[in-house]
């Protein structure tokens, strides 16, 4: 089969890597792709949010099978383009992804279908969203309404955070139209967890659990990031609480999105917190999540491709997904000054001896030779037994791996190891 995968990320090149392993697999196509994509599939440069140009691509090339991958393609409709093109595809149809597009839509799906989530305000109005905030109890979250690559959750420990977050979002459109509306919820306590499932619209099957870490730099400080590295599975995801959620918000959300007449079909991604109250919807994403991505499908022991097609031809029930026993951890190396201003342009290098598997984010490749290209410029994952030896065997090959201007996080996973020692 020949198959297309649109994106041009460290979760783009996992996808990649994991469908090479499937014998129906002959050729893979990255739509745009990067440098080190480049290594395993052929890079078109066509870019992510280019519909016409994928339709006109896939029929170009009779391609077989397309992977919708990133969050902005799914919510402008490529997968229904490329469907009325008769391109089967994995990934939502654009009346699902809203449940990434619009958190409004999202908060209110919750709500409407008793789904547990953190208790909210919706306001298109700013005026009166800063009176409410004035005694909104703190800390309080407000989210854009729309999508914001990952950065439009801003969470105000102050009153005059609070303030200013409604400020930039919706009188300083810092996220452009997204802001149109913003969500303003209660703060929540408690472990996050990442799921990421498998669905056809009507069956469910959860893949493993991951843990990300978000701020920049150690001990979580810094600015927000798309992620620093990740673990699997979640040491606070036990198969009690992961049989809660099952029942009380995976089943619930895929029968909630049928009832509306959006059925989900493709990959969800629910952002979980492990409250005192129970497990609570922070907010869903309408794709793979990255770098979840990074550490799940190397633990995943079936097919792929088997599995992404079930999804869309609505036998997921009938087809195996499996996963192992083992433990990966994935650690970013980003360009220094991310998630702000950084500099591009160094050689990447490896040394001789890596094991982990490196997956390329923000590369490019010119004269030859592998460019920093992205502020999560690569991720290194590695698996192992148990958590321990998988974090040792990550850093171990982070070691290995050289380019100018780089930085990582040195504590990746150390909050799952607390949590494995109780």
């Amino acid at each position: 089969m020949k198959l297309m995968v649109i994106g041009s990320g460290g979760r783009e090149h996992a996808v990649i890597r994991k469908l090479k392993e499937s014998p129906q697999v002959e050729t893979i196509y990255a739509l745009p792709g990067n440098g080190g994509i480049a290594a395993d599939a052929v890079c078109v440069d066509i870019g992510a949010k280019d519909i016409d140009g994928a339709v006109r691509f896939a029929k170009e090339n009779a391609i077989d099978f397309a992977v919708v991958t990133p969050d902005d393609p799914l919510v402008l409709g490529m997968v229904d383009a490329l469907e009325g093109a008769g391109v089967p595809c994995f990934g939502p149809d654009k009346k699902a992804a809203i449940i990434e597009g619009s958190k409004v839509f999202s908060k209110n799906l919750m709500k409407k279908y008793g789904i547990p989530t953190a208790s909210y305000e919706v306001f298109d109005d700013a005026e009166k969203a800063l009176e409410y905030v004035k005694t909104a109890p703190l800390p309080t979250v407000v989210k854009a309404d729309g999508l914001a690559l990952g950065k439009g959750v801003l969470i105000a420990q102050t009153r005059e955070e609070a303030i200013e977050a409604v400020k930039s979002i919706m009188e300083d459109k810092k996220f452009g139209a997204s802001g149109d509306q913003i969500v303003v919820e209660e703060f929540l306590t408690g472990p996050e967890v990442s799921v990421l499932a498998f669905t056809d619209g009507v069956t469910v099957k959860p893949m493993v659990s991951s843990m990300d870490h978000k701020r920049a730099h150690d001990n979580d400080t810094g600015l927000n990031t798309g992620g620093m590295g990740t673990v699997a599975p979640n040491p606070y995801y036990t198969k009690d609480v992961a049989g809660v959620c099952m029942e009380t918000i995976f089943k619930p959300t895929i029968a909630a999105m049928a009832a509306e007449g959006r059925p989900f079909k493709g990959c969800l991604y629910f952002g979980l917190m492990l409250t005192p109250d129970g497990p609570k919807v922070i907010e869903y994403n309408c794709r793979f999540g990255d770098p979840e991505t990074q550490v799940v499908l190397p633990l995943m022991e079936s097919d792929l491709l088997e599995a992404m097609t079930a999804c869309r031809n609505g036998t997921l029930d009938k087809t195996d997904v499996r996963f192992s026993d083992k433990h990966a951890c994935c650690v970013i190396m980003a360009s220094n000054g991310y998630p702000e201003s950084y500099e591009k342009g160094y050689e990447i290098s490896y040394d001789a001896g890596i094991k982990a598997q490196v997956y390329v984010a923000g590369a490019k490749l010119e004269d030859g030779k592998l460019l920093t290209n992205g502020g999560r410029v690569l991720g290194v994952t590695a698996v192992a037994e148990n958590l321990p030896e998988a974090i040792k065997a990550a850093y171990a090959d982070v070691e290995k791996v050289h380019f100018g201007n780089a930085f990582y996080r040195h504590d990746i996973g150390g909050l799952a190891l607390k949590a494995l020692e109780n």
